[in-house]
């Protein structure tokens, strides 16, 4: 199985996992097994979550948000990336009971026992742990952020003011600021093939090579065509079938590609309903199409698309 970074499903399946269960929480204790991960953690780290509430915790393109409170009130955000392969792992208080298919895991579980990097311990008896094998995933500290309200998409905009990480980052592609309009204005000009187009976080955030090959597959759109040369109709197809995957994607839990599991250690399944991804040498699934599936490299990066299906 080939390994790949998690991408914008597999962050909104650990976010929406993690979320009911840790939202409105104080963190009572934190501990730090290594004084790094792929960058180091900010000095006061440890010291600024203890005693800190998660008021909500969301997702921007592959990160993970927390929106806290310090322990004198003071908000500030608490950044989270996967890199590729990080995971977050939940074990509930004893006195609660945990439904079927909810996402929690014990925090001794062999794999992730030898490589967890963070603890924590909140005030309802539950932890919460981060393990990453190759740690290539980093956490930082977003401080002096605004007070969270009722618009998140506004507390978004403040972070990502006081953010390096975020501050460059293009709209969200299942929100309302992509749009044909939007797409069709940022490709005006622009030689790079529509593949590498879409993969660049400036013009939208959180796609990945995944699902931008499945999705320039169900628009029947060539990975090789020139961003400038989308044309109208292209784009028309393009927006809603980037919005169709990612939606069918996060619905199935994400793919499993070697690393990712779900928060209850399950694997995601959309990748039992990939098109192309993966698949060269292989038939299209198209309706009267009998095409090979081929793949080729772009920017160091495999696309796979049908020759005949996308032009």
């Amino acid at each position: 199985m080939m390994r790949a970074m998690p991408e914008l499903p597999e962050v909104e399946t650990v976010c929406r996992g993690l979320a009911p269960h840790i939202e409105g929480r104080r963190i009572d204790q934190v501990t730090l097994n290594r004084a790094d991960l792929r960058f180091p953690f900010p000095d006061n780290f440890a010291a600024l979550l203890t005693g800190a509430r998660i008021e909500r915790f969301q997702r921007r393109a592959k990160y993970l948000l927390a929106h806290m409170h310090s322990s004198d009130g003071k908000p500030f955000i608490w950044l989270s990336h996967l890199g590729m392969t990080g995971r977050f792992m939940l074990s509930l208080p004893q006195h609660k009971q945990v439904e079927p298919g909810a996402y929690a895991h014990e925090i001794a579980a062999p794999v992730a026992a030898k490589h967890i990097h963070v603890e924590m311990r909140f005030d309802d008896g539950g932890r919460l742990s981060f393990a990453d094998p190759r740690r290539f995933g980093f956490m930082d500290l977003v401080v002096d952020a605004p007070k969270t309200s009722q618009d998140t998409s506004q507390d978004t905009i403040n972070a990502a003011d006081r953010s390096p990480y975020l501050a460059h980052l293009g709209p969200e592609p299942l929100g309302n600021d992509f749009n044909e309009t939007m797409l069709l204005a940022a490709a005006k000009g622009k030689k790079t093939p529509v593949k590498n187009f879409l993969l660049d976080q400036r013009v939208v955030a959180g796609l990945g090579n995944i699902y931008v090959c499945e999705a320039l597959f169900m628009a029947g759109i060539s990975p090789r065509r020139k961003a400038a040369n989308l044309g109208a109709k292209r784009t028309a197809r393009l927006v809603p079938a980037i919005r169709e995957v990612l939606a069918r994607a996060i619905e199935a839990g994400g793919s499993t590609l070697r690393d990712f599991a779900r928060e209850d250690g399950s694997a995601g399944y959309f990748q039992h309903d990939f098109k192309v991804y993966g698949r060269d040498g292989e038939t299209c699934s198209a309706p009267h199409c009998s095409a090979t599936l081929k793949r080729l490299v772009q920017s160091g990066r495999s696309s796979f698309y049908c020759p005949r299906c996308q032009t």
